[in-house]
């Protein structure tokens, strides 16, 4: 007697709560990310294979573009909006600026400082979509004579003063003309501030460097 043949079914998952679940997290990474905002200063920064990441609090950056201009940005945190708002408070008074509290209170604000001391007001009253490195004629720093971020530096080691020490960066665009940057670099100088990080675009170590067989064999550079 031979065995009855079972018959043959493909078989059959169903993927509807699968389905389901994708689409959920799916929509949630849209409704909850952030996109990066176009910069208002559009910097080009050099390459390099450093590896340090840029601090994110205390930060005071110095941004040059390509045509020389600089412009002068602080961190989103509460503590930097404040001392912010005391190097901006410092310079009215010293310079004598006859700027208004609300003034004031919109170049806090504000996404960078881009201007002369005399059109301080100016920019407090643009749109902050007006508030771009095109628009702007940035910080005057040509020569010595005119260099206006020796105060604004003054200001910020200032209002700094007495705790932690603020994380000064340089941003400089890859064309950027010598000039303006060795006139920021004064402007360091002459307020005894010597300790600055460049930022640049980080890249993989070229393969046959010296530096790759460090990090191969696992031997840590010597910081600078």
């Amino acid at each position: 007697m031979s065995r009855p043949k079972i018959a043959r079914k493909s078989t059959s998952i169903d993927m509807t709560a699968m389905c389901d679940v994708a689409f959920l997290l799916l929509s949630f990474f849209i409704l909850t990310t952030k996109f990066k905002p176009s910069e208002a200063v559009p910097v080009n920064t050099p390459s390099s294979v450093a590896s340090k990441i840029a601090p994110d609090k205390n930060v005071v950056m110095v941004s040059i573009t390509k045509e020389g201009k600089a412009f002068l940005s602080f961190g989103d945190d509460a503590d930097d909006k404040a001392r912010k708002q005391d190097i901006i408070n410092d310079l009215n008074s010293s310079k004598s600026l006859g700027l208004t509290p609300a003034e004031v209170s919109n170049l806090v604000k504000a996404p960078f400082l881009g201007v002369a001391f005399s059109q301080l007001k100016q920019q407090a009253n643009l749109q902050t979509e007006q508030m771009t490195g095109a628009a702007l004629p940035g910080i005057p720093c040509q020569d010595t004579a005119h260099n206006e971020m020796t105060e604004w530096i003054r200001a910020v080691m200032s209002a700094y003063a007495g705790g932690s020490p603020p994380n000064i960066l340089l941003k400089g665009d890859n064309d950027a003309k010598y000039p303006t940057f060795k006139n920021v670099l004064t402007a360091f100088k002459r307020n005894d501030q010597f300790h600055f990080q460049m930022v640049t675009n980080p890249v993989n170590v070229p393969m046959g460097t010296a530096l790759y067989q460090q990090n191969m064999a696992g031997v840590k550079p010597a910081e600078e």
